[in-house]
């Protein structure tokens, strides 16, 4: 890799906060390569929901910087359409993972609306400390962007502009986007945030997907006063495990757990996430029946 090139990817995945000083609004800028790339891995996609799975990834990083908040973020798309699921898991610390089930052909460039059918978006926040939240909007908007501007619209009331850009660069997957959105309990913004909006929609892929931030919020708003913060690194993540699979098994009737290893010899949990697969045997079965409670057994 040339130096030229290692410019060029060395802001991938990470996000990016900034603040416009003379408008309230914030925003965020986010590019993401590697990130995107593993969530892809171990899978056969449909063009279409390649990039629909890069869209998602980019709207729940964003809207997990959104929320001042230490927990985990779920965003997903649920519907009757031949992808009946498309899901992306994230947290406070960027860490990102996401998997699609496709029940029927998809074409390369079908709609939001062909392959969901009738749907909806639910966005789960659970965050360490406090209470469980869970919102939900249909999918009457004809992008995912829209769906989630949707979601501001009724659950954060607060005017939010999304683009989303997605493709390839360098031959690698790409997806990125930038967020502009009005500060709580202002006044008066909605002419300026209309004339920020406009500048970001001028963006090309090609500048999100190769430029640092702070070039592109320069290309954008250098007639502004525009204050960048250090960048968040965003990193593919899943939290499978061999233990958590024990704790599944051996919560499943002990018959139906014997009946698949008379079967097949053992057990082979399968992450759809990741691609990591856990054997268990017959010996590691009596093995965890010996430690668990009885009561858990049954």
């Amino acid at each position: 890799m040339n130096q030229n090139e290692t410019d060029h990817v060395a802001h991938h995945d990470k996000l990016s906060r900034f603040l416009f000083d003379n408008h309230s609004v914030r925003g965020e800028l986010i590019n993401l390569s590697e990130t995107y790339q593993h969530i892809l891995n171990n899978h056969n996609y449909p063009l279409a929901v390649q990039n629909l799975l890069g869209e998602l990834l980019v709207a729940t990083s964003l809207l997990t910087a959104t929320l001042k908040f230490e927990g985990d973020i779920t965003v997903q798309l649920q519907g009757d359409g031949p992808l009946n699921l498309a899901v992306i898991n994230g947290n406070n610390h960027q860490q990102m993972r996401g998997v699609a089930r496709v029940n029927g052909a998809i074409a390369d460039n079908a709609t939001l609306k062909e392959m969901i059918g009738n749907g909806y978006i639910i966005i789960t926040i659970t965050p360490k400390k406090g209470e469980r939240y869970q919102g939900i909007v249909g999918l009457e908007a004809d992008t995912l962007t829209g769906c989630i501007e949707n979601y501001f619209k009724q659950s954060e009331q607060l005017p939010t502009r999304l683009l989303i850009k997605t493709g390839v660069y360098q031959n690698k997957p790409m997806a990125a986007g930038i967020l502009l959105q009005v500060l709580p309990a202002s006044e008066g913004t909605a002419e300026s945030f209309e004339h920020l909006t406009a500048l970001a929609e001028t963006i090309k892929s090609e500048e999100l997907f190769s430029l640092p931030a702070d070039e592109i919020l320069y290309r954008l708003y250098h007639q502004e006063e525009v204050r960048l913060f250090d960048g968040q690194c965003v990193e593919f993540k899943c939290t499978c495990s061999r233990e958590r699979c024990a704790d599944t098994l051996i919560t499943l009737p002990a018959h139906e757990v014997d009946t698949i290893l008379a079967e097949d010899g053992n057990i082979d949990m399968h992450c759809d996430y990741c691609g990591s697969h856990y054997i268990f045997d017959k010996v590691d079965i009596e093995n965890l029946r010996k430690h668990q409670p009885q009561d858990r057994l049954h």
